[in-house]
């Protein structure tokens, strides 16, 4: 499912393509915890629907965590 959501960050409008349903989506909005909701996504996905944050974002705002 295509998501859309605006960077706090940067205010930029980015969309990701994260394999959710529509019913997922329903429950963790609901209440449901993200993690037991939808526990294959990658944290950056997960990421991206509680915040809108990017990996980018991450990235900029903390470095390369192999610095």
């Amino acid at each position: 499912m295509q998501i859309t959501k605006t960077s706090p960050l940067t205010g930029q409008v980015n969309t990701r393509e994260i394999n959710v349903t529509h019913e997922q989506l329903a429950t963790w909005e609901g209440g449901g915890k993200i993690q037991d909701v939808m526990p294959h996504l990658k944290q950056d996905d997960r990421e991206f629907l509680m915040t809108g944050f990017t990996p980018e974002d991450w990235k900029e705002m903390f470095g390369d965590e192999e610095e």
